[in-house]
This record gives structure tokens, sequence and C-alpha cells, in this order.
């Protein structure tokens, strides 16, 4: 198996367990996955079983590098107070679930605010995070709060919307971000070009921070620069192209931070096919100077 931070989101279905053996099977050295069915509020607890089998798999696929993304249906910046209690409570079950199968964090879209503003938005969004930062003093586990696309009312399609959150945040050591190049792309920031790039990442040092991200999601993206629409391609077959995922994998900031695909799955070797593509584009410490691509 490949010696690198590249992987894939990978199924459940069966058991969290059979995630990293379909991972290895695609050659994935990262992966994530959810911790429960991401479309459905309820689950049974895990069991002693499911968590040796997973640690079990971890040991025997190598795969070790692996987080968690957290359901569809959780919404921290709802200004409704009954689907904001819900949603804070069933994030902790799953962070739960997380540092039981010690997993390093869990990736959240951090919500809409739905008409309430963004302010408001932002402002539930710390108090769900300031909460669940005392339910779970002692674990491990982080959460990487994962900019947007734009669409809506999303909160965090602008990285200083993050910036705010992490700022306001009574336990920031607890948080971390996840960047999407797809919601990037959509939310206007031009990445295509070694000049949008490096524009790009200056205002990413500028806010949130560099040393703050603690993965990426690698998707092209279907729709135009600025659309706002969540519309992941296969990587060099949308807007993007593949310079900036070059830039990217090349970028020593961002060397030890684990990349995962979230491409469309149009058959069981898309995966494979869209890592081999990323491969191609990272260069050897010779061939980069500095390290720096």
């Amino acid at each position: 198996m490949p010696a690198d931070r590249l992987g894939a989101h990978m199924s459940i279905a069966g058991g969290l367990h059979l995630a990293l053996e379909r991972g290895k099977t695609t050659g994935c050295s990262v992966v994530q996955l959810f911790v429960k069915n991401q479309v459905q509020w309820a689950a049974r607890p895990l069991t002693d079983e499911d968590v040796r089998r997973f640690k079990k798999a971890r040991r025997t696929t190598g795969i070790t590098e692996v987080f968690a993304h957290s359901t569809y249906l959780i919404n921290l910046a709802t200004p409704a107070e009954a689907e904001w209690r819900r949603a804070v409570d069933a994030f902790a079950d799953e962070l739960g679930r997380a540092e039981a199968l010690g997993l390093r964090f869990v990736v959240i879209h951090p919500g809409s605010h739905k008409g309430s503003g963004l302010e408001a938005g932002i402002s539930r969004i710390v108090a769900a995070l300031d909460e669940l930062a005392g339910r779970i003093r002692g674990y491990r586990v982080r959460i990487a709060l994962e900019n947007t696309a734009g669409a809506g009312h999303t909160v965090g399609a602008r990285l200083e919307e993050l910036q705010a959150i992490l700022e306001r945040a009574a336990a920031p050591d607890r948080l971390g971000i996840c960047l999407d190049t797809c919601h990037l792309f959509a939310a206007g920031y031009d990445i295509r070009t070694r000049e949008g790039y490096d524009a790009t990442m200056e205002t990413c040092e500028k806010t949130v921070g560099a040393r703050s991200v603690l993965a990426f999601h690698l998707n092209d993206a279907k729709a135009p620069l600025g659309s706002g629409l969540d519309r992941h391609e296969h990587i060099g077959k949308g807007r993007i192209g593949l310079g900036a995922f070059r830039r990217l994998l090349n970028d020593h900031r961002f060397a030890r931070v684990p990349m995962v695909l979230e491409t469309p799955k149009d058959d069981d070797a898309a995966d494979a096919r869209n890592l081999r593509t990323l491969r191609r584009l990272v260069r050897s410490v010779a061939e980069t100077p500095n390290g720096s691509g």
C-alpha cells in the first residue's frame, strides 16, 4: 500500500471494519467514514465486538489514519431550539463513537442559519461547540469544521466565517478545519491558477491558519467558479483542473495533512482511478525545490 496521505470516503455497509478493507482494496492510505447511517437519527449503540473488529482491521490493513464525517442531518446553526438540541445530542453521540474507535477527529458542516442571519448562525454554532466541549471533556477526538459551497443560508463559505467560530469558541484547541476544494471553488476561491491558489492559501493563513487544517477533501467541481453549487467531479475532469491539485499535493505546509476523495463513485474502480491521477501529480523531494511545489 502506498506510503502517502491519500485516500477516500469508504462505505460502512455491513460493518465499520469493512470500510477499512474496502479502503485497502482501493489503494487508500487514509480512510474517511461515517460512524453510523448518515441519513438517520437513530442508530444502535456500538458494541465491544464492533470496536474490536474495527481496531483489528486497522492493524491488518495498515490504514492507521482514519477519521469520520458527521451525518448530514445535523445542523448546529439552526435557530429552531428543538432541532438545535437534537443536533447537539446527535453530534455528541457521534463524537463518542469516534472516540471509542480511536479516530482523531470528526468532520462536520457548520450548518444553515435558515434565514436568521449569518451572525445568529455563528452564535448558535459556537454555543453548540461550547456545550460539546464540556460533554466530551477527557476525549482525544477533535472537531473539524468544513468549509461550505455557499448555497442558501449555509455558514462557512468564507474562511472568515470559520475564523469567527474558532475565535469565539471556548475550547478552540478541540477544533480544526477541513478544506474541501470543490467548496472553495464554488464559494469563489479561484484555485485554478498559481496566483489564485497562492491568494487562497494566504487567506487561509490569515484567517484560520494552515496549522488548523486537519484534512482536505479533494474534489473537482462540475459547476462554475462562485456558483455556490456543491457538485463534485472526478479529479481533472471538472472546472478546477489538475493544476490546483498538483500545487496542493506539493505544498509543504500540508505535507502531513490527510487528503481524501469524495468524488462520484460511478463504479467500483472510480476511487482507484482518481487516486492514481493524484499520485501522478505528487513530486518527489528531489523534484520539488524546498518541497514547496
